[in-house]
């Protein structure tokens, strides 16, 4: 309602100036014509005049009012340039800076609910660069000043730097038309002053601000260089420190194209993922769906059975997954591939060299054009007193187990935590799971924590939710965790505990300390867009520098890390996460991409939601899996993809589709209208699109519809 009141009251005033004839007083003729008795005015009030012209002048421009340049030339030709300067200087700093705060007050936080995808770049973008890109729109006049000031208005640009930036950067066109005005009787047009020699120099100083800044980073990039020796010649146009993902994916770019490229990796080849993570966990988890569906199997009309687990025998096939996969990373592919592979610890020594120490004891120094990092991350270890008296696992050190564990305390409720729970129960254990917040997997949609926390109670799973681990203790023999749930400690005993608090970078041991490359709070690796580091020539990419620590996210920044490393000054590419897809495989599986609900809500989104379950679909009820959703979220009024979570059997695969349609701008829409085979799990997505489009039916055009069918009839 106060803003309703505002603008009433702007509108108001912009009609009592036009009835009043203020805008015809705001043209050249007019001002020529008045210019005498402007004049006399002005030489009996001198301090008035002033003052009028000071206020008169604000409120134009205050009110985005067509005729500042009019204003300004009055200016010029009443005060002379030194004073007129002043004046309208200040007048225009300070008019454009109430438009500003206007255009914030009255539109901002609509267009911020409406555009909350769009607005987030470009408010990182303000805070990073704003004062650098609106000094440099104040220098060039072919800008309306008047949609600056309304377009800043949106962002969160402080008034301050606003005023004192436009101040500045208005101050020599301000000059070039207070000079013109006190030529006023010899101007016929405003065209005439400015003239293609006056423009050119106002483009030629907007761009300057381009240029001069583009000195200061090749300044400040060979200043971060100062004592450090620069090679004159490589060894070598690329050294990668780290073998998995994204080192993996770094190395084979490079020598798709030609470039001479080391890898060195001091562990095992294929990172984490292949040998402690993704591949060993899914092909438990395939394991422990084999047990489960056995227990399940009666309803397929079949007799269900107590499968009977041998535990050293899944453990031996998940090794066997293991060496059937390894190929794909091996030493020999990549170095078939034209890849220098080193086994060895890598340190780096100076920006452009990196040391490698071979199994052999061995050493050499390598120079590089360009060295990326790709070193990844650790399991997270809590500081919990006692937990050094028990020997606790990670996801690292899991796979080393021969015994199934009887009770399994698993601490964390995040993707890892969840997908071995619920493995470990399916295979005998008694499983429990404490989790610090009020629900398992956090990030997900709440629809989709509740289901998969309903499941795993069906399962057995003992959920400790809202609860924190304070000690580990041993007792006679036995080990416990000692909980804090609402306000009661619970001993918790157990056979194996495993830490599942997420991963922490790894950022020592590689002589990182050397380059003095800081890390961000989190603990992992800082970067520009580019994947670069304060050296430029140094870059990251994977786990070591986030902000997602999934394998295919770490491979998307090598592609941008290698190739902006390989052709640094002729091209580079900014990293984009727009579309980041990821999936949690428990069983229901819990895949998503784009935004959830409560992010949605977090923005101040106007957004739309429509939910299709998977009860209705007919291959998932012929196979027996027809508990779980779909949920898309749209734009309010459009089929434009915001986000989705897809909860249920072959969730991974169903979001594949979503994720090209949000990538290339896809609506629902085009989905409804694209032909899923029959019967497919695939088709709850068409059936999604489906439920959108009834939901968006003009009930009038379906009235409309109804009467000429009606007189067809007739």
């Amino acid at each position: 309602m106060k803003r309703l009141v505002v603008i009433f009251l702007i509108l108001i005033v912009l009609l009592i100036v036009w009835q009043t004839g203020g805008f015809a007083l705001l043209t050249l003729e007019n001002l020529k014509s008045q210019q005498a008795a402007l004049t006399s005015w002005r030489d009996l009030h001198p301090v008035g005049a002033s003052v009028a012209f000071f206020f008169f002048y604000v409120l134009v421009t205050a009110l985005s009012i067509p005729g500042a340049v009019i204003m300004t030339l009055a200016g010029g030709a009443l005060f002379g340039l030194l004073w007129g300067g002043i004046l309208i200087s200040f007048a225009s700093a300070l008019g454009a800076t109430l438009a500003m705060l206007a255009s914030r007050y009255l539109i901002s936080d609509w267009v911020r609910r409406r555009f909350a995808s769009s607005i987030a770049p470009i408010d990182a973008g303000v805070e990073k660069d704003g004062s650098f890109f609106l000094f440099t729109l104040r220098l060039i006049p072919i800008f309306p000043f008047f949609m600056i000031n309304l377009l800043m208005g949106l962002t969160r640009m402080p008034a301050k730097t606003f005023w004192w930036v436009s101040q500045l950067g208005m101050l020599a066109g301000t000059l070039v038309f207070v000079n013109a005005g006190t030529q006023l009787a010899k101007i016929d047009s405003l065209s005439g002053i400015l003239t293609f020699e006056i423009f050119s120099a106002f483009a030629l100083l907007g761009i300057f601000p381009f240029i001069a800044r583009k000195i200061v980073e090749i300044v400040q990039a060979r200043k971060v260089y100062d004592g450090w020796k620069k090679p004159k010649k490589f060894d070598t146009n690329l050294v990668v420190i780290g073998a998995g993902s994204g080192g993996l994916v770094s190395a084979y770019i490079a020598a798709a194209v030609k470039a001479k490229v080391t890898l060195i990796e001091k562990n095992q080849m294929g990172g984490d993922c292949l040998n402690t993570g993704c591949v060993p966990s899914k092909a438990l988890i395939r394991s422990a769906r084999q047990a489960y569906e056995m227990r399940q199997a009666e309803q397929f009309g079949i007799q269900a059975v107590e499968p009977q687990v041998d535990f050293p025998a899944v453990m031996a096939r998940i090794k066997n997954v293991i060496q059937q996969i390894e190929p794909h990373d091996s030493i020999e592919r990549y170095t078939s591939l034209g890849v220098d592979v080193i086994q060895g610890t890598a340190s780096i020594v100076s920006p452009w060299e990196v040391s490698v120490t071979k199994e052999n004891g061995e050493q050499h120094t390598l120079s590089a054009k360009s060295v990326i990092i790709a070193t990844g991350a650790r399991p997270r270890i809590p500081n919990i007193p006692g937990l050094d008296q028990v020997d606790y696992l990670t996801s690292d050190s899991l796979w080393e187990l021969n015994e199934l564990p009887k009770r399994f305390v698993v601490l964390g409720g995040g993707p890892i935590g969840c997908e071995l729970s619920q493995a470990f129960a399916r295979l005998g254990s008694e499983v429990s799971i404490v989790q610090r917040a009020p629900h398992l997997m956090p990030r997900e949609d709440q629809e989709a924590q509740e289901l998969v926390e309903q499941q795993f109670s069906e399962e057995g799973i003992v959920l400790h939710l809202s609860s924190t681990a304070k000690e580990v203790i041993v007792r006679e023999g036995q080990a416990y965790l000692l909980v804090e749930q609402a306000g009661e400690v619970v001993e918790l005993p157990f056979d194996k505990l495993l830490l599942a608090l997420g991963r922490e970078a790894n950022t020592s041991g590689f002589g990182l300390e050397t380059l003095g490359i800081e890390a961000r709070k989190d603990g992992t690796l800082d970067c520009n867009g580019f994947m670069q580091t304060r050296f430029p020539n140094v870059y990251v990419c994977g786990d070591v520098t986030g902000p997602f620590q999934f394998t295919h996210v770490a491979a998307h920044q090598a592609w941008f890390a290698a190739v902006n490393a390989l052709f640094s000054g002729v091209k580079r590419f900014k990293v984009d996460y727009r579309v980041i897809p990821w999936v949690t495989f428990t069983d229901p599986e819990v895949a998503r991409v784009g935004l959830s609900e409560s992010e949605a809500v977090a923005q101040n989104l106007a957004y739309e939601v429509t939910r299709y379950g998977l009860d209705d679909l007919d291959r998932a009820i012929a196979d027996g899996d027809d508990h779980g959703f779909v949920k898309v979220l749209t734009v309010a009024g459009k089929d434009k993809i915001l986000g989705v979570t897809i909860v249920g059997k072959h969730s991974a695969e169903l979001l594949a589709e979503f994720v090209l349609a949000m990538k290339y701008g896809l609506g629902m829409n085009k989905l409804l209208g694209t032909i899923h085979t029959y019967p497919t799990f695939s088709e709850a997505n068409k059936y999604a699109a489906g439920e959108w489009k009834r939901a968006h039916v003009s009930p009038k055009i379906m009235r409309w519809l109804e009467r000429f069918h009606t007189w067809r009839r007739s």
